[in-house]
């Protein structure tokens, strides 16, 4: 017979009523460390970039979707959709808008395998440990996308289960958070319910079983209009926000324009004042 598999002592719970509780460690907002969480966009988005700027947030300490402080770490990003030459493009991009010092401590912190091609697997031993070991002393790991980390079918909820379980058990080992980036169902792009928790496609598990998920939009019809925005336009902006945070307090949705590269810049936008009665060019 198995013996029975305890993965961690039980809590003391006298202790725990009495002794205060160590302060939340949010890797990036309302998100704890050592959990798994989800960036959930459209293609063609901008998803990655937003990916890489996270990245160099954490590795470099330098805020440029103006998220607020974040502590800094190493950071393990894991590509496995795109070619090297891609990311080259998306890094020179980047790198126009990082003081010179930020880079040497993003080239330092930040280290990027590209796995296109490779067909990664989590539910598979050999993979398992080599995502492990990328994730081994980092304070995040990103796995760009999750239909590239492993061979089931999405709209099962055992499989992928056994997929974020597998992501669990690496965050829990090594203290390392991890954040998949996965794509939006058809009919939440189509009904501009992007923002929503249910965004995801696939399986209801990938959102039941995370612990954090944020989402990027693009603009909609109604927002560009109600902005006084062309259609041309609207088509630079996109929204970021969390829409799934058991920690912490709520974070204000953001607003990024796509600039030259797929660079992800934060901007104020709002609606232009209504003209008061009296005021010229009104009857």
């Amino acid at each position: 017979m198995q013996a029975m598999i305890r993965p961690q002592p039980a809590i003391d719970i006298s202790k725990a009523f009495i002794s205060a509780p160590p302060a939340m460690d949010f890797v990036l907002p309302n998100m704890v460390a050592g959990t798994v969480g989800a960036v959930i966009a459209p293609g063609s988005t901008g998803k990655s970039m937003l990916a890489l700027q996270l990245a160099v947030q954490v590795a470099g300490g330098w805020d440029m979707l103006d998220i607020g402080v974040l502590p800094e770490g190493k950071v393990s990003y894991l590509p496995a959709e795109d070619p090297v030459v891609a990311l080259h493009h998306r890094l020179h991009a980047l790198g126009a808008h990082i003081p010179p010092e930020i880079r040497e401590k993003v080239s330092s912190g930040l280290t990027i395998e590209p796995l296109i091609g490779a067909n990664p697997d989590l539910l598979d031993m050999g993979w398992l440990e080599y995502v492990k070991s990328a994730a081994e002393g980092r304070r995040l790991l990103i796995l760009d996308t999750l239909r590239r980390f492993h061979l089931e079918d999405e709209n099962m909820s055992g499989p992928m289960a056994q997929v974020i379980g597998r992501m669990e058990l690496i965050a829990k080992d090594t203290g390392c958070s991890i954040v998949f980036l996965h794509h939006a169902g058809k009919g939440s792009a189509l009904n501009g319910a992007g923002d929503q928790q249910q965004a995801s496609r696939g399986s209801s598990v990938l959102v039941d079983n995370i612990r954090w998920q944020a989402f990027l939009c693009g603009m909609s019809e109604p927002e560009a209009k109600k902005l006084k925005l062309s259609p041309l336009e609207r088509r630079f902006y996109v929204r970021f926000g969390v829409s799934k945070a058991n920690y912490g307090q709520p974070l204000q949705d953001r607003w990024f324009r796509r600039c030259d590269g797929g660079v992800l810049q934060p901007v104020e936008l709002s609606a232009p004042a209504k003209k008061q009665r009296g005021e010229r060019g009104e009857g």
